[in-house]
Formats: C-alpha cells, structure tokens, sequence
C-alpha cells in the first residue's frame, strides 16, 4: 500500500515523490471538476457560487465565471472548448463563453428548482439538465437542443423525464455511447437508462444499497463506474448495463475515476461532511484511494485533503489527475514515471 502522497513508498528503490500543485480559487467545498477535451484547461465548481477555470499543466487561475447566485454543483464543456455551462442551487442553467467568461443564456429551471446536473451530449446538439426534488415537484430530466447561434437559444425543453423513486434526488446525468440513452443516477439507491428520444425507461440498475452519487464514463464508452455511500463503486458496461467489477472500501464514496491509460480507478469519500470539525484527516479517511480495475484489489492511496472527497477527474492523457474536497481545495497530482513502469499495474 502507499502511504501519505509518497506514492511509491511500496518501492524500496524509489525516492520520488508525487507533489500535487495545490488551487486555492473557492471559498466552500468542491462540488464537481472537469477537464476539457485536450486536457489543457481544469475548470471547477463550488458551494461558493462560482465556476473558475485554470492551466492544468501549471495550476494558474485564468479565470472566474461569477453570476450564479447559489451554489454551483455542476458543469460541463463542449468539445471545441468554446462554450461552458453550469447548474446551480438558484435554479438557473448558465451558458458561458469559455475564453471571455461572459454568460450568454440563461435556462430558467421550472418551479424554481435546484439544478443538480448539466451535460452535453456527444456533438453538443443536446443539452441535459437535472433538478432536484421541491416544492413536491418530482426529480426531472430535461433535454434542450442547443442552437448554432446562441441568440436563437430557446429554454423550452424537447423531453422531459422523471421515473427515480417518488420524493429522491436525481444526483447525476450522463450520456451513453452514441447519445442513444442518459444514464442517471439517485438517492433510491438506483442508476436508471432511458431511451433519448422517447423518455421511455429501458433498464434499471439496483445493486448499490444506498443513495448513487455520481456516475462517470469511461474515455471511450465502453464501460461507466458509480459511486455510492453504501461505500462500494461498481463498474458497468456500457452496452449491456452488467456489472463487471465492484470496489469495496470502508467510507461512503462521492466520485469515481476510470484511467484513459492504465487499467487502474481512483475512489474518493470520506467520513459525513457534518463530522468533519471533529475528525483528523487521517481518522477521516479523506485520501483518494487507487484500485486495479481488473482485480479489485487496492494498491495505493494519495492522501492531502482534509475533508471528504468530493470530485475526481483523470486528465485525458492519463498521467494526472485533479481531486476536489470539502475543504475547498483542488489538487492536481502529477503521475511519476514508477508509476508506469511498475510491474504491479
């Protein structure tokens, strides 16, 4: 096992370290981080109202997307890295131009509900968005076709979906290969697939026992891996919605990796945000922690953090990744060359 962030601890003739560079831009926990496509740019969200955007390779802040009034719990950009939106607790969807920062529409979600998550599809035709449970207005999924010229930008939905257990949050969206289905996932313990064009439900995964936190896709689509406070993290293919793999850990789990390059995952979690002020770091169990994606087995764990983990992200070319807690950091942690060459991964 590794031990603190000497990565390579487990070997004796290594004495090179992993020294992640440490962003400080948010002023509340870390809610969501996503690379764009080439893996040059890190943009964040937060608690604290805002999206910010930075180098990867340096950590530099380049930038603030401030115009939310509440917290900001997802985001997504597309893929020529020219249009970034982002949802919000103020019930707004935001669309954003990437390189001036300046918002350029504006979705108002229905019944002042609390946006939850954003996601293009593949190509960038499509948008969905999810809200959370209020005011008895069940969880939904809302589909927007996004005009080439944003002036032409309608906020009426062609598709809404709802189906997650009466009264539960939809935590996360994402799109499956092709933009054939949304995948979506829920405090009922559920990740559901539906049909794209119809709405209409065609599966129903239920082996997490408590609420799914976040789904992420692999690079190439061939599988997805959830995340669960039931403190497991199952991988599923993509085609056929069979678990393939099931990571177990003894904290609740918020975010999931699948490396682009090597067959390896990365898990993060930790103890109840509430407990925090009254547990160490290490009784908390705040490290991003590695497993085999083919055995299962745990073979490292990065520790930094000082609050659960909530956002993982592996930099497209597989050779970094960025982690984002509680405490309101980002850490960006760079691979060292042990780690491809060791004959365990």
């Amino acid at each position: 096992r590794f031990s603190d962030h000497l990565l390579w601890s487990a070997y004796p003739n290594s004495d090179t370290r992993m020294r992640p560079i440490l962003l400080k831009g948010h002023e509340r926990p870390i809610s969501f981080l996503k690379y764009n496509r080439e893996g040059d740019l890190l943009f964040s969200c937060s608690k604290d109202d805002k999206a910010t955007l930075w180098w990867s390779e340096s950590g530099e802040r380049l930038g603030t997307y401030n115009g939310h009034s509440g917290s900001v719990s997802c985001l997504d950009v597309n893929w020529y890295s020219t249009l970034l939106v982002t949802g919000s607790a103020d019930s707004t969807v935001k669309l954003w131009d990437v390189e001036t920062g300046r918002p350029l529409y504006t979705i108002q979600a229905p019944y002042n509900s609390p946006v939850r998550s954003v996601c293009f599809s593949q190509g960038d035709k499509l948008l969905s968005t999810a809200t959370q449970v209020f005011m008895n207005r069940a969880a939904t999924i809302r589909l927007f076709q996004i005009a080439d010229d944003l002036a032409d930008q309608s906020d009426e939905p062609i598709l809404e979906i709802t189906g997650h257990a009466e009264g539960t949050h939809i935590n996360h969206v994402v799109w499956g290969p092709l933009n054939k289905h949304l995948i979506s996932c829920g405090d009922d313990s559920t990740i559901r697939v539906w049909d794209a064009e119809t709405g209409k439900q065609v599966h129903v995964i239920t082996d997490h026992k408590k609420p799914v936190n976040m789904i992420a896709l692999s690079q190439d689509f061939s599988c997805f891996i959830s995340s669960s406070s039931d403190c497991t993290s199952k991988l599923f293919d993509s085609r056929t919605f069979k678990p393939l793999k099931t990571y177990s850990s003894d904290r609740p789990i918020n975010a999931a990796a699948v490396s682009p390059l090597m067959d390896h995952v990365l898990l993060g979690g930790g103890q109840e945000a509430s407990m925090v002020t009254t547990t160490s770091s290490r009784q908390g169990k705040f490290e991003t922690r590695v497993f085999h994606k083919i055995f299962e087995d745990e073979i490292g764990s990065i520790r930094g953090h000082f609050g659960p983990i909530n956002a993982l992200a592996f930099h497209p070319d597989g050779r970094s990744f960025a982690s984002g807690a509680e405490d309101g950091y980002v850490r960006i942690h760079f691979f060292d060359p042990d780690y491809f060459t060791n004959k365990y991964a």
